[in-house]
């Protein structure tokens, strides 16, 4: 029995009730013209705003048809590829992309110096919270644990109730430098207090990126590569943005019409990014694989390898569910280019690391995966790894543990949030309020004793 009692029977009852009078035919959704998820029958979104800050192209207009094209993905008019290869080797990308995403232009070099400046000052907790928040009540649920410090933050902000602008930036920019201290904080806290382990504490350093810190947090000898380092660095930029109609930024617009806080909007956010059809991705990917080994013999059997993959879309292997984890994306059609620009560089971590059967794997995986599903599914348009199917094995490699992989991705998309956040502050005065049509009928009221 748990604190608050064990209702068993009572409770299957209850949701009985709860079920019968819930359920409402589906055939009506298509009568009122509903759009379910807010997508049309095709998955496209339905149009609830406007935004500068990203754009994702999946299709192309040819000869007056609307026909899938290899994605594209695009921050304040840059392809993200373009941004990557304009870093890659040079200097960490995180904050020069984060900077960008922000304020809408590619800072120079005096502007990211002091940008970067700026995110160090910030990247400290008040006195004594490592030790009263986030060591008290650890839970292996890190993006809960990380959820109860940003609200608890809120208390420590003398400015929380300021409406201006400049200080709604300001909250943004302190969590955004302080998100990787709480979540690697709080796996600690779960390590040490539920799992037995040692109890360490490293404080990040001046001078180092965001992805250099997040390993040095995390690992007992503060040790890494800086290919390690350089890789998670590109997981973190590929992660940050993307769009305005996914789960978690549509939440962040939602809550800020309302005109609540920045703890309150980033904590919503992160309380739809834990949901395992948005942020758990690569996690069920990495579960799958590990399954996949444990039955495949043979890891470079194509025909043995197919096999796997169909029995999963049949239902008949992993959790059933006849999902191919990390392939497909509700915005993209013939590729993701997350997905495309990422695998290179997994490729060089995977042979650093010893562990070119797993890419090999990884690779046969996603040559065939759309093959199996094109066959057993009927799909309107093309379907692709992501980048959830990668992420997942270079987190593994960085021996970055199973409970942190959701946290990352909020490492790296409360930037997204954040510039989201003020661009509904600087151009909005609406609440976001949609519309639901009422089906219910009208009653009259029954006397207690009559019921």
């Amino acid at each position: 029995m748990n604190q608050y009692g064990d209702f068993g029977k009572e409770t299957e009852e209850l949701m009985t009730i709860c079920e019968r009078n819930d359920r409402i035919p589906p055939e009506l959704f298509k009568e009122f013209g509903v759009k379910r998820g807010l997508r049309d029958v095709d998955g496209t979104g339905v149009l609830a705003g406007i935004s500068n800050i990203s754009r994702i192209d999946a299709f192309k207009t040819e000869d007056g048809k609307k026909v899938p094209c290899d994605g594209q993905l695009w921050y304040r008019g840059y392809n993200v590829i373009d941004l990557i290869h304009g870093f890659e080797g040079k200097r960490f990308g995180f904050e020069e992309v984060a900077y960008l995403l922000l304020f809408g232009e590619l800072p120079d070099a005096a502007k990211l110096g002091a940008f970067k400046s700026m995110l160090e000052e910030c990247r400290q907790l008040p006195t004594n919270f490592t030790r009263d928040v986030i060591m008290k009540a650890p839970s292996k649920d890190i993006m809960n644990s990380l959820t109860r410090s940003v609200l608890t933050l809120a208390s420590y902000d003398e400015t929380i109730a300021d409406q201006e602008l400049h200080t709604q930036l300001e909250q943004c920019i302190k969590l955004i430098s302080v998100f990787p201290m709480l979540a690697v904080y709080g796996y600690h806290a779960y390590n040490h207090y539920i799992c037995d382990d040692s109890l360490y504490i490293h404080r990040p350093q001046e001078g180092l990126s965001a992805a250099e810190n997040l390993l040095l947090m995390l690992r007992p000898d503060k040790a890494y590569t800086e290919l390690e380092a350089r890789v998670l660095d590109i997981a973190l930029v590929l992660h940050m943005e993307h769009g305005g109609g996914n789960n978690s930024t549509f939440t962040t617009r939602v809550v800020t019409s309302s005109g609540s806080d920045t703890y309150s909007v980033m904590a919503a956010a992160l309380s739809s990014l834990k949901g395992p059809k948005h942020g758990g991705a690569n996690i069920k990917v990495v579960e799958m694989m590990d399954d996949m080994r444990n039955h495949v013999k043979d890891w470079g059997d194509r025909d043995e390898v197919k096999n796997y993959l169909e029995q999963l879309v049949d239902k008949q292997a992993f959790d059933r569910k006849g999902l191919i984890y990390g392939m497909g994306h509700a915005v993209y059609s013939l590729s993701d280019p997350r997905a495309r620009v990422f695998k290179s560089f997994v490729e060089r971590l995977a042979v650093a690391k010893g562990r070119e059967k797993d890419f090999a794997l990884y690779s046969m995986v996603e040559n065939l995966a759309p093959e199996v599903i094109a066959e057993k599914r009927h799909i309107y348009k093309g379907v692709s790894a992501n980048v959830d199917f990668y992420s997942g094995f270079v987190y593994s490699m960085l021996d970055i543990p199973l409970e942190l992989y959701t946290p990352i991705f909020a490492i790296a998309r409360i930037v997204g949030w954040s510039a989201h956040r003020m661009e509904e502050l600087v151009n909005m005065d609406k609440i976001i309020r949609p519309a639901y049509r009422s089906i219910m009928p009208e009653k009259a009221y029954v006397p207690l004793e009559e019921r």
